[in-house]
This record gives structure tokens, sequence and C-alpha cells, in this order.
């Protein structure tokens, strides 16, 4: 069953910022995962979570997307994370067809 990522970003440096999308992109499709969500508007439905930047990518399954979190790939894209973003970041299990 997929599995997701789900990212609430704050970009701090845009140079560094576009550096760490490149690097994650490349990362990400490398280990079977596609972006569903990358940025566009927001609007708050209920609560105060103010978010800045959603971002949702789908992987095949929650083994994969540790696998991705995980791998040198993507330490490569983590190298300029402080430069680039702070963030808040969630790896959620998805439901199967008969849930």
């Amino acid at each position: 069953m997929a599995a997701y990522i789900i990212s609430d970003v704050t970009p701090k440096n845009e140079e560094a910022w576009q550096t760490y999308r490149t690097r994650a992109a490349a990362s990400i499709a490398q280990h079977g995962g596609r972006y569903l969500v990358r940025g566009g508007q927001i609007e708050t439905l209920e609560g105060q979570w103010p978010p800045r930047l959603i971002v949702v990518v789908e992987f095949p399954d929650i083994e994969r997307a540790r696998a991705w979190y995980r791998s040198p790939e993507y330490a490569f894209a983590l190298a300029v994370r402080e430069e680039a973003l702070s963030r808040n970041l969630v790896l959620v299990d998805g439901v199967g067809a008969a849930s």
C-alpha cells in the first residue's frame, strides 16, 4: 500500500532552496516516489495551522519511503537543507483498497 511523505516547508535561502529541490527530486524519482503536491495555493479550512508550502510525495510503500529518507541520494540533498529551508516532515502509511 502507498505511503506518503508530507512536508510543511519554509524556504530560507533561494539558491540553496533550488539546489535542495533539484537534488531531492532526483532522489525521490530514484526510489520510486512521485510528487502529488509541490507547492500551490493553500486554503486553511479549520484550525490554527498556518502552513507555508506543502509538499506531498507518494511512494509505493512505507519501506520504499523509509529507504529513500535514509539513502545516500537523499543525503546529498540534506547536505544543503539547513541553509535551504526549515520544515516539519511526516511519513504516513496509506490505506488499502478495502479500507
